[in-house]
């Protein structure tokens, strides 16, 4: 075992000693499975540490994106700060379109999504 390994276990077994893990939310209660099944196997270790570390796919982070910004014109009372807010969706739009054609995913799909957003944020 390397030291790090070492150093960590001997951290685990203190806390354990000092009753750090008692209270813990979910305690005695079975760990939810994630569900890798689209992700292929020799994958799904980076996936599960970039998902751990907050990291989103370049699709996932650009569509909240898109949807803040749709949000943001949603609330928006100036028409010049509106106006530059909806070109900044037209664009994040129209990269987030060519990623998805790119990666085979359908532009009607998109379009559907739209209506979807559209419909929720209302």
């Amino acid at each position: 075992m390397d030291i790090v390994a070492l150093i960590a276990e001997n951290k685990i077994r203190e806390a354990m000693q000092k009753g750090e893990f008692n209270n813990l939310e979910g305690k005695g209660k079975p760990l939810k499975p994630d569900d890798l099944s689209g992700v292929p196997e020799n994958l799904r270790v980076p996936y599960k540490i970039l998902k751990n570390a907050g990291m989103l796919p370049q699709e996932l982070e650009m569509e909240k994106e898109i949807v803040s910004l749709r949000r943001l014109i949603n609330c928006c009372y100036d028409k010049q700060e509106k106006d530059v807010l909806t070109k900044k969706l037209n664009e994040k739009t129209l990269r987030f379109n060519m990623l998805m054609e790119k990666r085979g995913r359908s532009l009607a799909l998109n379009l559907y999504e739209d209506k979807i957003y559209k419909r929720l944020e209302g």
